[in-house]
């Protein structure tokens, strides 16, 4: 086996790595606010989320093709630097998930991959256009997510004022699952497409296959792995969103899943690579808002911003290392 073919396996296996974190460390993104307000038991949302997880994850590749293109030059992507890339982004996630601070998968390989592409070439190997453009969608979505969810909690107060507060109740703990449901198939065709994107790559960079695509059984390949890792629960995170965030009713919990699903899958359709976290972070608060300062905690929040503005510049200072050190092994050997 020669040792493109050799860096290529690594590569996979670690993407299939980074996939299984990726789905327990962001099972919470689908399911924590219907977990919170007790539509579903925890071991059965966390099966539908691993579900439609690996369903949505096979109805795109739009979001694939813009991370094997738009964060570095194809022609400045190494094996080493997808290697250092996984490893910063792996490293972030499982740090975060032992504290339960919510952060994003995206932005930890984005930052990864970025940093082990500056160390392998200079700053001139990133994509410039295309990293700006994802980086943009790092900041917009949050936002967006913001905007959206005041939008949709609005609109159905308006809907349901004369209603009574038992009615609301009762119904909206069945459409509950119906938002968590979108917000699982969402996550699904967003998040495990970054895996697939790293993976062709490197089948590219090892001149596995002719041309930069995606092949079918790379989709098959992530989707599993992510609803495998989903299936494992990321409680850790489930509690920090779905309860000490904001305290949540079925009405709360159905208008952020139902705003978060439409921004990210806005997002896909688009070719965005977008942080679930932060998209579902933002309309939780956004909904909470609406009930008072006060019914938000402001100290995860502040948990949650400083993940945000920590995660790129820390991955890849952990990426730029782990390209370096693969590297200097391949010269040894």
């Amino acid at each position: 086996m020669s040792l493109a073919v050799t860096l290529a396996v690594v590569v996979i296996v670690l993407a299939v790595t980074f996939d299984f974190i990726n789905g327990f460390h962001d099972t919470a993104n689908a399911i924590a606010t219907v977990v919170s307000t007790r539509v579903l038991p925890p071991r059965v949302a966390i099966g539908m989320a691993a579900i439609l997880n690996i369903v949505g994850a096979l109805t795109s590749t739009a979001v694939a093709q813009a991370i094997s293109k738009d964060i570095v030059k194809p022609e400045a992507v190494t094996l080493e630097v997808l290697v250092g890339g996984l490893v910063g982004a792996i490293a972030w996630n499982l740090l975060t998930w032992y504290f339960g601070i919510p952060s994003s998968s995206s932005h930890a390989l984005v930052g990864g991959v970025a940093g082990a592409a500056v160390a392998a070439g200079g700053i001139t190997s990133l994509n410039g256009k295309g990293f700006t453009k994802i980086v943009l969608s790092f900041v917009v979505s949050p936002v967006a997510g913001v905007f959206v969810g005041l939008i949709v909690l609005f609109t159905l107060t308006l809907i349901l004022r004369n209603a009574s507060n038992a009615g609301v109740n009762r119904w909206f703990s069945k459409l509950q699952i119906l938002s968590a449901a979108a917000m699982a198939f969402s996550h699904g065709s967003n998040d495990a497409q970054k895996s697939m994107g790293i993976i062709a790559s490197a089948l590219f960079a090892a001149k596995l296959i002719p041309t930069l695509h995606v092949p079918f059984w790379v989709i098959l390949t992530a989707a599993t792995a992510m609803g495998v890792g989903t299936s494992t629960g990321g409680w850790r995170i489930i509690k920090t969103l779905g309860h000490k965030m904001v305290k949540l009713t079925p009405v709360y919990g159905f208008a952020a899943e139902t705003s978060a699903a439409l921004v990210i899958e806005t997002a896909t359709h688009l070719g965005l690579p977008v942080s679930t976290t932060h998209v579902i972070s933002s309309t939780i608060m956004s909904v909470g808002l609406q009930k008072g300062p006060k019914a938000v905690n402001w100290t995860v929040i502040k948990n949650i911003g400083w993940a945000m503005l920590l995660t790129v510049p820390a991955t890849a200072v952990v990426g730029a290392f782990a390209e370096l050190l693969v590297h200097g092994i391949i010269r040894l050997l």
